[in-house]
């Protein structure tokens, strides 16, 4: 009894830093997007992430271009730290470093390309019934699926009515899923859980 509430105890941290994890990915993606900084849900994502991410940006300094490193290495480090505890109370020791390091990339990768997959559907559904929303939301969701969609746009022409991009969209987020997530996993040696698979 007492191992399966260890086990589900270490399960619900690895959630919840999973989900800050995402919360970081989606900061960072925001800005490498450039979504509106003003609109609410962005101030809330940066509000939040904010702690962790400043000490980070004293020493890898402002965003470069759209690329704000400094998430990303607070998103990398977090995940780091949580696979070496995790593993450590499971009784599973000391991870090799390497393993821990290519299983952090594999999560950052993993938690990019779920919010892609998730804003993806929303901005389908949104097409559908609303196409014209200006809520806060759902202009984020447009202006962070902009940057993948616009190229496939150009490439694929829409059929009638219907634009297929989101698709093939769908289609490249599972490949790259597969392989490379799947792969840095694999070559990670740590359980795909811990990753966020």
């Amino acid at each position: 009894m007492g191992s399966q509430l260890g086990s589900a105890g270490l399960l619900l941290v690895n959630t919840l830093i999973n989900i800050y994890l995402f919360l970081l990915m989606l900061r960072f993606l925001l800005q490498a997007s450039r979504a509106d900084y003003y609109n609410p849900i962005s101030q809330s994502v940066v509000k939040i992430t904010q702690p962790v991410v400043r000490p980070f940006q004293g020493f890898l300094g402002p965003v470069m271009n759209r690329f704000d490193l400094a998430t990303l290495a607070a998103g990398f480090v977090i995940k780091a730290v949580s696979i070496v505890v995790i593993l450590q109370v499971a009784g599973f020791g000391m991870a090799p470093l390497l393993g821990v390091a290519i299983g952090s990339v594999a999560a950052l990768a993993n938690a990019i390309l779920k919010i892609y997959f998730f804003a993806l559907i929303v901005m389908i559904i949104l097409s559908w019934v609303a196409p014209n929303a200006s809520h806060p939301g759902a202009l984020l969701v447009m202006q962070l699926v902009e940057p993948i969609m616009a190229p496939l746009r150009r490439v694929i022409p829409p059929l009638g009515m219907i634009d297929i991009s989101p698709i093939v969209a769908f289609i490249a987020i599972s490949i790259i899923d597969g392989i490379v997530v799947g792969s840095l996993t694999r070559a990670a040696g740590i359980s795909g859980a811990l990753v966020g698979l």
